[in-house]
């Protein structure tokens, strides 16, 4: 794979990778992830886009300082600008698809076309099954059980069509984003206001996960121009990891 230059050289850094040549497509990872779940797409995409994915502050290859005051969605602009991409479009899932909304409605004529699944959304009052996981969730971390904390999040986000290799590097990706976040301690993470975007959007949840992500789907299709909303019946959390074939035509052609 062809590499460039890896963000600013200082502390906080965000790791980028680039790989292909034609128009930019970017790809920011979930939350429980980093842009290691992107593999099968950059494969597909890269032989007629420029792919572009991220390590957000906490994620993958990219630290954390405790203390950080940052936003996710300046630090991906920050990304383009170091690359000099102007336009591009973009697909994100689950956190990674927030920070996206963030982006395009920080910067919305640089955002061609957006591909979001499952994207969280601010003023939408969390469901019954998203206030118990995340209840389970924290006892699990105060209680300094990352492994009961990481299984959770692997039963919670993976779908029932996922393979063992999916669940396992799911499972990876989400205990090293635990360690890196615990040992920072406080950080100070900005949100922007999600709205002004101009790009029209294609969003999908799925039929398995959290009923919360669904209400944000329908919350964003109401707030927003233009967006075309898909329930996947086969889907859980993370669909470009659990039938990445079929998730990737899908977002071949919403781009």
């Amino acid at each position: 794979m062809r590499w460039e230059g890896v963000g600013r050289e200082a502390p906080g850094v965000i790791s980028h990778r680039v790989v292909g040549d034609g128009p930019a497509v970017l790809l920011v990872h979930a939350g429980v992830c980093d842009a290691r779940m992107w593999e099968r797409q950059i494969e597909d995409l890269r032989v007629d886009h420029r792919v572009i994915t991220v390590d957000l502050r906490g994620y993958g290859e990219t630290p954390l300082e405790g203390g950080a005051k940052y936003a996710d969605a300046a630090d991906v602009l920050e990304v383009l600008d170091e690359l000099g991409v102007s336009v591009t479009k973009a697909v994100g899932s689950s956190y990674g698809a927030y920070v996206v909304l963030q982006a395009a409605s920080r910067a919305p004529e640089r955002f061609e076309r957006l591909v979001l699944m499952s994207p969280p959304a601010d003023n939408v009052v969390p469901t019954d099954d998203f206030r118990a996981f995340a209840a389970e969730e924290n006892a699990l971390l105060e209680a300094g059980d990352v492994d009961g904390a990481t299984e959770l999040n692997v039963r919670t986000s993976v779908g029932p069509e996922a393979d063992d290799a999916a669940r396992e590097l799911v499972r990876v990706m989400q205990r090293h984003a635990f360690e890196v976040q615990l040992a920072a301690g406080e950080v100070d993470a900005d949100e922007w206001e999600v709205g002004g975007i101009t790009a029209p959007i294609r969003l999908f949840t799925g039929a398995h996960e959290l009923k919360f992500f669904g209400a944000c789907a329908e919350y964003l299709t109401e707030l927003l121009p233009n967006v075309e909303h898909t329930e996947l019946a086969w889907a859980g959390h993370l669909p470009s990891l659990e039938r990445p074939e079929e998730m990737t035509a899908l977002i071949r052609a919403s781009l």
